[in-house]
């Protein structure tokens, strides 16, 4: 079941979405293949640490974060992939790697590939490592108010 939290969160501000249950898988690409779902169309989230502090960076599921180009948009002196470790406490509700991209619900900045913006929907994953929610892009990011950037390759 998707986080309880993330559904009232997008029930209570009127989002429409569309949970997508598949086998489990753990890498993007093997979540597209499950759930039918190009790629490109997967959110990944990349739990990053920016100048020591905790931050989403979210691209396609297709491609790579390239962190000196996270590093000038987020205007930081140092940008590095945080360890399961390191974040896996502050998300309990999820499994391990599967968090959503809400950084907004754990208090913590979001950085968006610009690529994803052109599509009309994002699928990501809903906590699980077999459900994804799938959204309007432009709800996710109303919600979400992420900053955009070119950090994906």
């Amino acid at each position: 079941m998707p986080l309880k939290a993330l559904n009232r969160f997008l029930d209570d501000h009127g989002i429409r979405y569309v949970t997508i249950r598949h086998s489990p898988a753990f890498t993007a690409q093997q979540i597209a293949a499950s759930a039918h779902i190009p790629g490109k169309e997967i959110a990944k989230t990349v739990m990053v640490r920016i100048d020591g502090k905790m931050a989403m960076a979210v691209l396609p599921g297709s491609l790579k974060i390239d962190l000196d180009r996270l590093r000038g948009i987020a205007g930081a002196e140092v940008v590095e992939i945080a360890t399961e470790k390191e974040f896996s406490d502050l998300f309990p509700e999820c499994e391990t790697g599967a968090m959503p991209p809400f950084g907004n619900l754990y208090d913590m900045p979001v950085y968006v590939a610009e690529s994803l913006s052109e599509d009309d929907e994002i699928a990501f994953n809903a906590g699980t490592h077999t459900e994804l929610l799938k959204l309007a892009y432009r709800d996710f990011e109303n919600l979400v108010h992420p900053t955009l950037g070119r950090f994906a390759r």
